[in-house]
């Protein structure tokens, strides 16, 4: 087990988690791009705009970082981000190949901190984002690093909306996930990151639980037999059962093919018992900072949610019944306690990660 100690974001929908969080519990809709005013790199190998998305959040936790490099030294505090394009769209202008390397976002972020210690890049497409903290806590266990901030970032760039246009699941309206009129995603871009230790005060990170199907490089399986085994991983990893989850946040993305396959997986492992809802209609789909901003969400959820709101599923309200019935989520729904919530990620190529998070 991991402690989250500390995390920030920034999406369309705030410049904090706590501000993010309320805003989704409010269902407020806005463009799908930051509004927030990025800060400036001066380096142009990394002036990209994701590592500025970055750079954001590294600054609501500087005081934070500081604090483990004195605790710890600048060889032990490690570093892995989760990203899907980082500079496409800078390398189109500048054809600086620094601008298209995977890891430019983690170098950046070892870079600037000034550590001396172990970083990586995840890149699982949509799955990214959670599968940085299956990395990070075999950081912890191997004693590689005594803590790790991990994390994800993606911008808003030209290539991936083209190449989700092409496969056509992109919508021109706003995602309406499980709705029997849904029509595909809407692409954003995001932030989050996550200071995670081995004790300490904060939110639990009590398992992760990772599979791959491998049906198809962009369809998911349509039964969802190995998403379904990923959450039923998680939950043995954290020697939890299925009504000991008081919410799930889903992947929803909105189209035909992901729906099918996640409402099959949800009634698997959970029927129609537990709360669920997806939370791109709100921040949209931030590729490889999806699960990361969803997973802030759920921490927020866990600490700054006094009176127990669900994060709620927008959308026009007509259930899809050739789905199997799960249980979405209305705004302002409350329950008595949420201690512990779940997260799903589900990638192209049929890569499959859920966290648990618990109080």
């Amino acid at each position: 087990m991991m402690i989250i100690t500390d995390f920030s974001a920034v999406c369309n929908l705030g410049e904090s988690p706590e501000e993010i969080f309320n805003n989704a519990c409010r269902g407020v809709l806005r463009e799908f791009r930051i509004d927030a005013k990025l800060p400036v790199i001066s380096d142009e190998n990394y002036n990209l705009r994701c590592n500025r998305i970055l750079l954001h959040c590294v600054n609501r936790l500087k005081d934070k970082i500081d604090l483990l490099i004195g605790k710890y030294g600048k060889k032990r505090v490690g570093i892995v981000i989760a990203n899907a394009n980082t500079g496409i769209d800078e390398f189109e202008d500048s054809e600086n190949p620094e601008h298209i390397k995977i890891g430019n976002p983690a170098e950046f972020l070892k870079k600037i901190l000034g550590l001396e210690g172990f970083y990586c890049a995840v890149s699982t497409a949509c799955s990214s984002g959670i599968k940085v903290f299956s990395t990070a806590e075999r950081l912890l266990e191997n004693d590689i690093c005594d803590a790790v901030i991990a994390g994800g970032c993606d911008g808003l760039s030209r290539l991936p909306i083209a190449g989700f246009s092409a496969l056509e699941v992109v919508s021109e309206t706003r995602s309406i996930p499980f709705s029997k009129n849904r029509s595909g995603m809407n692409i954003s871009e995001a932030g989050a990151l996550f200071v995670l230790e081995k004790e300490g005060k904060g939110i639990k990170v009590l398992s992760t639980g990772e599979t791959s199907d491998a049906y198809h490089a962009s369809t998911p399986e349509p039964e969802g037999i190995e998403a379904a085994r990923a959450m039923e991983l998680a939950l043995s990893n954290a020697g939890l059962k299925a009504d000991d989850i008081d919410y799930v946040n889903l992947h929803g993305t909105g189209t035909k093919a992901n729906d099918l396959m996640e409402a099959n997986a949800i009634y698997k492992v959970f029927a129609d018992k537990v709360p669920v809802s997806a939370t791109k209609p709100l921040t949209g789909h931030c590729l490889g900072a999806a699960a990361s901003i969803e997973t802030a969400l759920c921490c927020a959820m866990l600490e700054y949610n006094p009176e127990n709101y669900l994060l709620p599923h927008i959308y026009d309200g007509q259930y899809d019944n050739s789905l199997p019935k799960i249980r979405l989520a209305k705004k302002g729904k409350k329950l008595s306690k949420i201690q512990n919530v779940m997260c799903t990620a589900f990638g192209f190529g049929g890569t499959n990660a859920v966290i648990i998070l618990g109080k």
